[in-house]
């Protein structure tokens, strides 16, 4: 599953000649390409999906996300599961190598 979530632009600069940014996801810090929201500037939020970002949105829209996404994180905990349906505590075992 892909989720597009919103990010706070904490800087915006260019690279190769691409408008690109550095993203605040709630204190998490990535980079994403700004080309589809050519209008976009520090301090406001954007809806990143796959690493462009591919809409602008008020800060009371990003906060409601947010608030919404941390129900869900909530309730699914509260079911033993993370938000994806896997329980809790499990590891994944493709990274657990060969044996």
């Amino acid at each position: 599953m892909c989720l597009a979530i919103p990010g706070k632009v904490v800087e915006v600069y260019e690279e190769k000649g691409l408008k690109m940014g550095r993203i605040d996801y709630s204190g998490t810090i990535n980079t994403a390409c700004l080309e589809y929201v050519p209008e976009i500037q520090t301090g406001q939020y954007a809806i990143v999906h796959a690493g462009f970002a591919i809409s602008v949105i008020d800060e009371e829209e990003a906060q409601k996300t947010y608030e919404v996404w941390e129900e869900l994180v909530q309730a699914a905990a509260q079911e033993g599961t993370d938000i994806f349906g896997m329980p809790l505590g499990e590891q994944d075992k493709s990274d657990e190598g060969p044996g």
